[in-house]
């Protein structure tokens, strides 16, 4: 007796096209109504990045008209020349030595803030036991948010005098390379060399808290594949560590470079105003673009504040490219990147 149903059985499903998209749960349904919380965040994120570049067009176009006022009015050349006397007749004011002197301060910070920063990021993500890296991530967080008129005071009245016996010891040593000769050893130490050393103390936190923080993030199965196969602690942090953080590092590194840039108050604690060229960095005389404008807008005329917009512009300018070409390194090189590590 055949005990089989007697209902037809069902056709297999029909196999798709050549070519075709498998067909899957979660596909989109044309027409499908978007829920109105994604418009309003759509909305707001639009909105927030157009603001931005609305306010960044709008500061580029103030600096650009003030600017184009006084350097139409210029006698000298405003992107070489030495002096800076906007109320002379005719007046003559120039970025060269300002130029010169925000550059060579903020090489200095980064040459010494990056790799004490590195290490300290690599000591307290990969070397220190727990009860001693809280703590230490905890201070550093605390420096970065100590005003900078207390950086200045800092190094007005206790780094400068304490920098005397090590500009001395460079000016004997070193002098001979011209970079740290002093013209007048008894100088006080208030140099572009301080305000480069003031500096990097102030970046540190950044950088450090930025770099700990990608470090942290690196993947445990590449440290532990690296461990397994008998590398050492450094081998396995310059094989899996590193290579994920080269992006942090270069961001870190890049927003410690735009606050050495701009930073305005510690400098013109420390350093002493003048428009004198030198390469001798243990000699007073150089000034910076933000220490410039802090000291003469107050005192400044119309034209005189138009002057030191002017220098402001090229400041501006300066940190855009700065930020453009970490931008563009990172792009260029994928490994950079830490998806790909």
């Amino acid at each position: 007796m055949d005990t089989t149903s007697t209902s037809e059985k069902a056709p297999p499903p029909a196999e798709p096209a050549a070519g075709a998209a498998p067909a899957t749960a979660t596909a989109p349904v044309k027409g499908k109504a978007v829920r109105p919380g994604d418009k309003i965040f759509r909305g707001l994120s639009r909105g927030s990045g157009i603001t931005l570049l609305v306010i960044m067009a709008a500061i580029a176009g103030f600096l650009a008209y003030r600017a184009s006022i006084a350097v139409s009015k210029d006698s000298v050349n405003f992107l070489t020349a030495f002096e800076w006397n906007p109320q002379g007749d005719p007046p003559a004011f120039g970025i060269g030595v300002l130029a010169f002197g925000t550059i060579v301060s903020s090489v200095i910070a980064m040459i010494i803030a990056v790799p004490i920063a590195v290490g300290i990021a690599l000591f307290i993500s990969h070397y220190a036991p727990r009860r001693i890296a809280a703590p230490l991530a905890y201070v550093i967080d605390l420096l970065a948010a100590v005003p900078s008129i207390i950086y200045g005071l800092w190094g007005a009245l206790f780094l400068v005098p304490y920098l005397d016996g090590l500009t001395r010891w460079l000016d004997e040593f070193l002098g001979w390379t011209t970079v740290f000769d002093m013209t007048n050893p008894g100088s006080p130490a208030r140099s572009i060399f301080t305000v480069g050393i003031l500096l990097a103390i102030m970046i540190l936190p950044i950088i450090t808290n930025v770099t700990r923080e990608v470090f942290l993030q690196a993947p445990k199965m590449y440290e532990e594949a690296a461990l397994a196969l008998g590398a050492t602690r450094w081998e396995t942090i310059r094989t899996s560590v590193l290579p994920f953080g080269r992006s942090g590092i270069i961001s870190a590194s890049m927003l410690g470079l735009g606050r050495a840039l701009g930073e305005t108050m510690a400098v013109a604690t420390v350093l002493s105003p003048g428009f004198l060229f030198s390469l001798r960095i243990l000699d007073p005389g150089s000034g910076t673009f933000a220490q410039n404008i802090a000291a003469k807008f107050n005192e400044a005329d119309d034209f005189g504040r138009d002057a030191l917009i002017a220098s402001g512009l090229v400041l501006f300018v300066i940190t855009l490219l700065v930020n453009g070409a970490a931008r563009w390194i990172i792009a260029r090189r994928k490994e950079y990147s830490g998806a790909n590590a």
